[in-house]
């Protein structure tokens, strides 16, 4: 049983799409995407600076758009027992699924950029990563400052997320044997402050017309599996501003019976997850095209 997993933002670095665009149609292929998003994706993959792609309108949907291209390079998803994305990467996992065409994928991650950060504008957020710490005592403390545990990865590490002065008490008075590490992000996203952008993401996803999932996907808002198209897409609208659950998508991962893991570019984080919390686990993180030989034999090796 093999498990694609999609990226969320902040695993973005400058430069990590250069290689791909290499490939046979792939600077075409990446060239479509940014017309459909209307941001420029070969200059933000290859040459913009770290300040650049970290903008959330930028960010977004260069993740997605390096995730679609990674997945046409690996000759699609068949063989896969399922997908799963980490905030962002949902809409990722979504197309690749079949749920939604590309162009709309790109149109949607592209507003969902620029509406989270007109949201983060509003109001000075932010998010924070507890690392360490009994998790009882982490969640207390958190919600005892009137925060959000907006991301809870397991493997040790809850985001905290809300108003800047609440996340500065926070790290001041962190819980035991827990570190607090502000993330270099634009605001709260996952928490109530972002429901602006859900009410956007609403609209325009009502105009849509998603098809069921032709691979299942796990959502991480609880890691429910889910094929049918429009629950999909109403679970990506509405995690805008709800908690991402990874914890419970890895769960579920081993509740499957999950037997390997490749990770999408720009690929690292979820398989460092997984490699604490799925012990035994096969991981393969895609970095680079000298990594899709590999990803096609695990696939081979693990389809059901």
């Amino acid at each position: 049983m093999i498990i694609i997993v999609c990226p969320g933002q902040g695993s973005q670095t400058p430069g990590f799409l250069a290689p791909w665009l290499e490939l046979p149609g792939a600077r075409e292929h990446l060239t479509a995407l940014s017309d459909a998003a209307g941001v420029d994706l070969v200059a933000h993959g290859t040459t913009s600076d770290e300040d650049t792609i970290k903008d959330t309108a930028v960010a977004q949907p260069l993740l997605v758009g390096a995730g679609l291209l990674a997945v046409r390079a690996l000759g699609g998803t068949s063989g896969v027992g399922a997908l799963a994305g980490h905030s962002v990467g949902e809409i990722t996992a979504a197309a690749a699924a079949g749920v939604l065409a590309e162009d709309d994928a790109m149109r949607l991650v592209a507003l969902r950029g620029r509406e989270m950060a007109k949201a983060s504008a509003a109001t000075p957020t932010g998010m924070s990563a507890v690392v360490g710490g009994d998790p009882t005592e982490v969640l207390a403390a958190i919600e005892s400052h009137g925060l959000t545990p907006a991301n809870v990865n397991a493997a040790g590490q809850v985001v905290a997320a809300g108003e800047l002065d609440a996340l500065a008490a926070l790290a001041a008075e962190p819980p035991t044997r827990a570190r607090v590490i502000p993330l270099k992000v634009a605001g709260a996203f996952h928490t109530s402050f972002m429901q602006p952008a859900v009410d956007a993401l609403a609209a325009a996803a009502g105009e849509l017309s998603p098809a069921d999932a032709t691979v299942p996907l796990v959502s991480n808002r609880d890691g429910e599996v889910v094929t049918d198209g429009r629950e999909v897409l109403d679970r990506i609208v509405a995690q805008v501003s709800n908690p991402v659950r990874w914890d419970l998508c890895s769960d579920r991962f081993a509740a499957l019976g999950v037997t390997a893991i490749i990770e999408l570019p720009p690929a690292g984080t979820l398989v460092g997850l997984a490699k604490r919390a799925l012990k035994g686990v096969e991981l393969l993180a895609v970095k680079g095209p000298e990594d899709l030989d590999a990803a096609r034999t695990l696939i081979e090796e693990h389809s059901a």
